[in-house]
């Protein structure tokens, strides 16, 4: 592979950070859309209301997003485009069919996604690595989920292996469609790898994640 110019490697670096945070972008919006309709799921007012703050705090997220990809020359509308056919994907296959799959899917899924997102960060620039890591979803939100799901395993133990399956249809679902977008936008590549020649700082990131995520499951008493 040939070695890129400083310029060359600066408008990659550029075209990566747009695409970074035009993906967030398309996420928060569609996470509000997620949570103000799975608050429909909620057993009663309190957790509907739990649901409906934090989909409030998304917009807000996106706002933020948008207006730094405006500071750097980017229509936010045309940054999210290329993320709407495998994000719309990922939530089209893994609709919730009641609040524990909802829970599940904001604990396993969003989770995930943020532990990507906070790798990524690590190659930013000061001021885009603090906005990303601003607008990741809030621990409250994971917190309430995982308490509601160890409740909800109290009540009936046999609950934990149809969650646990659902999990890992999550996590599939997930890979499937972060593949698709890494084939699609190989910007990706300069924040991840050092001029596309070194993988095994990919490599490691992976094992990382993967940790992450045993350890989550293994925090509310589901089975990887």
């Amino acid at each position: 592979m040939s070695e890129l110019t400083p310029a060359r490697a600066s408008e990659a670096s550029q075209a990566a950070v747009v695409d970074l945070l035009g993906m967030l972008a398309y996420g928060e919006l569609l996470a509000f859309d997620r949570m103000a309709a799975d608050a429909q799921l909620a057993p009663d007012l309190a957790r509907r209301a739990v649901l409906s703050e934090m989909a409030g705090s998304e917009i807000a997220n996106y706002q933020r997003i948008a207006a730094r990809l405006a500071e750097l020359g980017a229509d936010p509308a045309l940054a999210m485009e290329p993320f709407r056919p495998a994000l719309a994907a990922y939530h089209d296959q893994t609709e919730p069919n009641d609040w524990l799959e909802a829970l599940t899917k904001a604990y396993v899924g969003d989770s995930i996604a943020d532990d990507f997102v906070r790798e990524v960060a690590e190659f930013l620039g000061p001021t885009d690595r603090q906005l990303v890591l601003d607008v990741l979803h809030d621990s409250r939100y994971a917190e309430f989920a995982a308490a509601e799901i160890r409740r909800a395993l109290l009540d009936d133990p046999s609950v934990a292996n149809r969650l646990s399956m659902w999990a890992r249809r999550l996590v599939g679902e997930a890979l499937t469609q972060a593949q698709r977008v890494a084939a699609e936008r190989e910007t990706f590549t300069h924040l991840l790898v050092d001029g596309g020649d070194d993988l095994a700082g990919v490599a490691g990131m992976l094992r990382r994640l993967t940790t992450a995520h045993t350890a989550r499951m293994s925090a509310v008493g589901l089975n990887n």
